[in-house]
């Protein structure tokens, strides 16, 4: 409260409690507060003296009460030696005010997992990866497809199906990938929720001999990987995707013709409508550009079309986050001003990234 105080003198009341998020209902209740007193309150004349006290505590430390709950302590003394000391409440709470009640049982105690937060400003600085199934030709019966995905770009850099989910074959997939993208180290953060194949000691002992950082999702928090999750429905939601695939051929004929139209067709609704391939490889601008010409020129033919303002191709985002942090407040010249954290952390790139065109990584059949 101090240091509003001291603001406000400079700026005012309101600019100072925007920029250090202070309610201003706080800060008057706390001006009329000449000083901090503690209230104390009377005994009731119907509570227990302290000799009293005293005594029921030392009945329940006993030998005898010193593993039995309070209601089996008043139930046991009221029974077999007709007395009364006080309620079963009144006992609990004189070990409460002694912290001398707990669960007795070893519950399982779940850490704070801490929400990630990851940003995205050009390819291969985030990607994203799962494993999913597919159904096979028979019940119980699954194929494993493991992806890799720039969270920029979108683009799927790598890609396996196989007949089971290992912690190798992981790590062959991602180190694999690097290699074709050129990653170099300390670059590269991989993301992936907490499988037992992405929580392995092999994958993790791959990522930090390439210099490259991991982070995983908070359990049971499927938003944390949305774009893994978000491509698998692309897939899965694909009108050439069926029930089931008859064989492990199948699946795989249908992965590579997917993936394939994925990275260099499908035009994506998060980037401009551009298709992965050419946002991963700095094809953006030169795309925008001939997109800002055909709109010109339809706008000059039929201008009275056009009612608000000329047609602008889509803008393609400067970044991609997993969970964006919130909103800040900010002091800018005795006013307030909202500040959104993409602009405030970040500049944009001059140019995009001119990479060498990579290719999806061949599939691996593995044996049973």
């Amino acid at each position: 409260m101090g240091g509003v105080e001291d603001l406000a003198r400079v700026v005012g009341v309101a600019p100072a409690c925007v920029a250090l998020t202070v309610n201003r209902a706080s800060l008057y209740r706390r001006r009329r507060r000449p000083t901090e007193t503690v209230r104390r309150y009377p005994t009731p004349p119907r509570a227990l003296s302290p000799d009293e006290r005293q005594l029921v505590c030392d009945v329940l430390h006993s030998e005898r009460f010193v593993d039995q709950a309070p209601a089996q302590v008043y139930a046991t003394l009221l029974d077999d030696d007709h007395v009364y000391h006080c309620s079963v409440r009144t006992m609990y709470r004189m070990l409460a005010s002694r912290r001398e009640i707990r669960e007795r049982r070893d519950q399982l105690r779940h850490p704070h997992y801490q929400k990630p937060e990851l940003l995205a400003t050009t390819p291969n600085q985030v990607w994203s990866w799962d494993i999913t199934k597919l159904l096979g030709p028979a019940k119980w019966t699954h194929y494993y497809l493991y992806v890799i995905l720039d969270i920029f770009s979108r683009y799927v850099v790598g890609w396996m199906l196989a007949l089971q989910e290992a912690a190798r074959l992981a790590k062959r997939l991602i180190a694999e990938s690097c290699t074709k993208q050129a990653v170099p180290p300390g670059q590269l953060t991989v993301h992936a929720d907490r499988g037992p194949s992405m929580r392995s000691e092999s994958v993790a002992l791959l990522l930090g001999s390439l210099g490259i950082t991991k982070t995983h999702s908070r359990p049971h928090v499927s938003n944390d990987n949305p774009y893994s999750e978000a491509q698998f429905k692309t897939l899965k939601y694909c009108p050439e995707f069926p029930e089931r695939f008859g064989s492990y051929e199948d699946a795989l004929a249908f992965c590579h013709a997917f993936f394939r139209y994925y990275n260099h067709e499908h035009r994506h609704s998060s980037i401009a409508l551009m298709t992965p391939y050419a946002v991963h490889h700095g094809l953006a601008s030169r795309i925008t550009a001939v997109r800002q010409q055909t709109l010109h020129a339809a706008y000059r033919r039929h201008p009275e079309r056009f009612v608000r303002k000329p047609p602008q191709p889509p803008v393609l985002p400067e970044a991609a986050w997993i969970n964006p942090p919130a909103r800040k407040t900010t002091l800018q010249d005795g006013l307030r001003s909202t500040i959104d954290p993409v602009s405030d952390t970040w500049v944009p790139p001059d140019s995009a990234i001119q990479a060498p065109p990579t290719f999806m990584l061949e599939p691996v059949e593995v044996a049973q």
